[in-house]
């Protein structure tokens, strides 16, 4: 159910839209679990903003000890819309903004981006910037967001692991940080950048690969953790088709295909340049004759 609240607020500088969103799952693997609510505030430049709130049929068990924790219940969901009927809307409604949310760089875009692939939809990822308001939080505070809402904005949760209401929290945490530290440039470049959780430029949301100093894309986990894919698949080549058989997101076996096909094409340009040089070589030979 989509619900338009349109209302100015100026205190985010936007030069394009940002969904704040959070969702609520029927577990913690971003590869097995599937989103039972999705809740997204889109704030437009123009300070306007719209709502998007719904319950999601994920089409497996949500156990009981989870419906514990947000009281999404299977019969609150059994009738509800899948994550593949909504998904078309939901991509439409997004469209190229960027992305913010509590813990979302390590959670909430992973396991969105795995249920958009899943449901046949490219969600590129590549040209959006993504703010995660609790790396702020933790790196200027150190605290739960029930505590940055209290400490933040002086309130106490009311209705806490309710995705509409948390992203409402989210939303009104992130501007009062911006109004507390005079540091926190209002600018959504900068806040991507400080609210990273790592010290690699991750390449995807689940940190398996990320870029070094050199900019060159390396494995960022496991035995090869530093070494660039270059490097491994001239030392171990069957690792990158073990990465693709393994249980690992989709979107990251989606990066690790496109850094891949990279690798071909710079490879590629090399050899015809190697090529291109030999022939020049023998020209010079033959016309010095």
């Amino acid at each position: 159910m989509k619900v338009g609240l349109f209302y100015v607020n100026m205190k985010l500088k936007l030069i394009k839209p940002l969904c704040v969103f959070d969702l609520e799952t029927t577990g913690i693997q971003i590869t097995k679990d599937r989103i039972v609510q999705i809740a997204i505030i889109k704030v437009l430049p123009s300070g306007e903003r719209v709502e998007y709130n719904q319950l999601v049929n994920p089409e497996m068990n949500i156990p009981e000890e989870i419906v514990k924790i947000h009281g999404i219940s299977n019969e609150m969901v059994k009738d509800c819309p899948k994550f593949i009927e909504i998904a078309q809307e939901l991509s439409e409604f997004i469209g190229e903004a960027d992305l913010a949310g509590y813990n979302s760089n390590k959670f909430d875009i992973p396991v969105l981006a795995e249920e958009l692939l899943r449901a046949g939809f490219e969600f590129d990822l590549s040209q959006r910037q993504f703010i995660d308001v609790q790396n702020i939080f933790h790196k200027m505070e150190q605290r739960t967001l029930a505590a940055a809402y209290q400490f933040y904005c002086n309130k106490t949760i009311e209705n806490a692991h309710d995705a509409l209401y948390d992203t409402r929290a989210t939303l009104d945490v992130f501007e009062a940080q911006l109004e507390r530290y005079s540091d926190l440039k209002n600018d959504i470049n900068f806040l991507s950048e400080f609210s990273r959780g790592s010290t690699n430029e991750l390449i995807d949301f689940a940190g398996r690969l990320a870029r070094n100093e050199k900019g060159d894309a390396i494995y960022n986990f496991g035995k090869h953790k530093g070494k660039t894919i270059s490097d491994v698949m001239k030392s171990e080549p069957g690792y990158y088709g073990w990465m693709l058989e393994a249980d690992f997101p989709l979107y990251t076996k989606q990066c690790l295909k496109s850094e891949m096909q990279k690798l071909k094409e710079q490879n590629s340009e090399k050899y015809n340049a190697s090529i291109e040089e030999k022939l020049n070589l023998l020209k010079q030979k033959f016309n010095s004759k």
